[in-house]
């Protein structure tokens, strides 16, 4: 098996990564997707493919009966071919089965899909040539990226829809944007000076069967839920300030008494938030503050509720990245070609229903605090939506109403995927996993905490602004200046969407928690 290297968490960045050799971690899936990090060949995984690829050959030449080689494909495994027909039943594979629909994959989830095709391919069991992985090598040097519809898999013999449409390209058919332009595949690879290439036996049917849609799409929205994660505890902390609570329920001896990892990180992470506050000062001794409703004292629960079901589903993900989930899995220590259901996408599944639904649960609480900024009731004389002339002007009033619309809306996207099943193939696909299904709804659930937290960050700064001259602590003081840069204060009604774009911009591209922890250290 691949040996871990510097790779992983809180590593320095790999020069490149060595497809086959490497385990792959969420960070370096990010930074290929987003950054376009350097991918090649590891010098061990080209023997195992050679190794495997010989195997192939060896089962064709003796005529042996091998699914996808000699034989027809799903319901047609018991069509017997001849070798004759192995080149064309590959290319045909791919052109049946690229027939995904919907919305187009963004250009980091295809480029997260071909590192891991590439890499799964490289482990030296798929049987396939050398050639083919260093195609989608060349492809993601060249940023050749095919266009992958995201509707189609049943995530049961893996992607199959869309891991046709990705690996078409690679033979010259099929649509790619190269930096942005669309154009044939064909004409792509031929500006960079690549032939298509000519599938051989097995090489079709192990390019389009495997996880690697829904754990493209897994991975890149649990990298974005690592810093969601931090931006709930500043903007929490933030209204904890703005609201004139109390941080005594975050108390590292309270919560050890239920020892959850996650929820002990962040209530660290808002006691150093909220270190040096003035606000929380001005009314630290105060008898009518006993505690404050859940929305505020649980933080650190609900939150680390979330941080915990987001780890697992990163191991779960780490996992199957470097998993070979092809079929038939080619075994050349042994001589053996074995059919499995190692394609089978519910571990990746479950791991994608299980963030989309945690995410739920930081959105939702999120918008509760929006809600207690809002309200003169429960925001501790606070001018109401936070804003002068109330009836004159409506300040964020609506910006409620949107963090709540999203939130139900990822209430209905967390309906976990897998829990259905649909057969497929003439009932020889008689169970499927529905992962991507539940890859995509976590990718937008992830998306819709996003805006609700930046929501709130949005209107919890302005209420730190009504409580001058008395000053937030040091981190949350350098999170609203951030905000200052794009953001002015609301004095009275103005067009909002450029002020809430801008924040949700804040809170995605990981500048407010680098603001942040260039103030404070690095939050857990």
């Amino acid at each position: 098996m691949p040996d871990r290297d510097d790779g992983s968490s809180g590593q320095a960045p790999r020069a490149a990564i060595d497809l086959g050799s490497d385990l792959l971690s969420i960070e370096d899936v990010a930074a290929v997707a987003e950054r376009r990090a350097a991918v090649r060949v590891g010098d061990s995984a080209r023997w195992r493919i050679g190794a495997a690829r010989a195997l192939v050959d060896e089962a064709l030449a003796s005529g042996a009966v091998v699914y996808g080689v000699t034989t027809g494909f799903g319901s047609l495994a018991d069509v017997r071919l001849s070798p004759d027909h192995a080149s064309a039943l590959q290319h045909g594979l791919l052109r049946s089965h690229a027939v995904a629909l919907g919305p187009e994959l963004s250009a980091p989830e295809v480029r997260a899909m071909l590192l891991l095709r590439a890499h799964v391919l490289a482990l030296g069991h798929s049987g396939v040539r050398l050639e083919l992985v260093e195609r989608f090598v060349r492809m993601l040097e060249h940023d050749i990226l095919p266009v992958v519809p995201e509707q189609g898999s049943l995530g049961a013999s893996g992607d199959l829809a869309p891991l046709a449409h990705l690996a078409l390209a690679a033979v010259g058919e099929g649509r790619v944007t190269v930096h942005g332009r669309r154009m044939r595949a064909g004409e792509a690879l031929s500006e960079v000076g690549l032939e298509p290439i000519t599938l051989e036996a097995k090489e079709g049917l192990a390019l389009i069967n495997g996880t690697q849609g829904m754990a493209a799409i897994g991975a890149l929205a649990a990298s974005r839920a690592r810093n969601l994660a931090k931006v709930a505890d500043i903007s929490a902390a933030l209204t904890v300030e703005a609201i004139l609570g109390t941080d005594r329920a975050f108390d590292e001896r309270v919560v050890a008494l239920r020892p959850h990892e996650g929820q002990r990180r962040a209530a660290r992470n808002l006691t150093r938030l909220l270190a040096g506050s003035e606000l929380l000062a001005s009314h630290r001794d105060s008898s009518h503050i006993v505690q404050d409703a859940y929305s505020i004292r649980c933080s650190p629960q609900v939150h680390g509720a979330f941080r915990d079901v987001l780890e697992q589903t990163i191991s779960t993900l780490e996992i199957e990245f470097s998993s070979v989930s092809d079929n038939p899995i080619v075994l050349p220590d042994d001589g053996l070609i074995l059919s499995c259901g190692n394609f089978h996408g519910q571990p990746v599944g479950h791991a994608c229903d299980s963030l989309a639904a945690a995410s739920v649960g930081l959105a939702s609480i999120s918008e509760r605090r929006l809600y207690r900024l809002l309200d003169p009731k429960t925001s501790n004389g606070l001018p109401p939506f936070l804003v002068g002339e109330a009836g004159v002007n409506s300040g964020f009033m609506v910006c409620q109403y949107t963090a709540a619309s999203l939130v139900s809306e990822s209430k209905t996207l967390a309906h976990p995927a897998t829990v259905d099943s649909i057969p497929s193939s003439a009932g020889q696909e008689d169970h499927v996993s529905m992962g991507m299904i539940a890859a995509r709804h976590a990718r937008e659930c992830v998306a819709n905490a996003e805006a609700v937290v930046a929501l709130e960050v949005l209107a919890a700064a302005q209420a730190c602004e009504l409580r001058k001259p008395l000053s937030p602590a040091p981190g949350p003081a350098r999170a609203i200046a951030a905000l200052r840069r794009r953001v002015p204060v609301l004095e009275h009604d103005r067009e909002l969407k450029p002020d809430v774009d801008a924040a949700v911009e804040l809170v995605r591209s990981g500048e407010i928690v680098r603001e942040v922890e260039d103030e404070i250290g690095e939050l857990e």
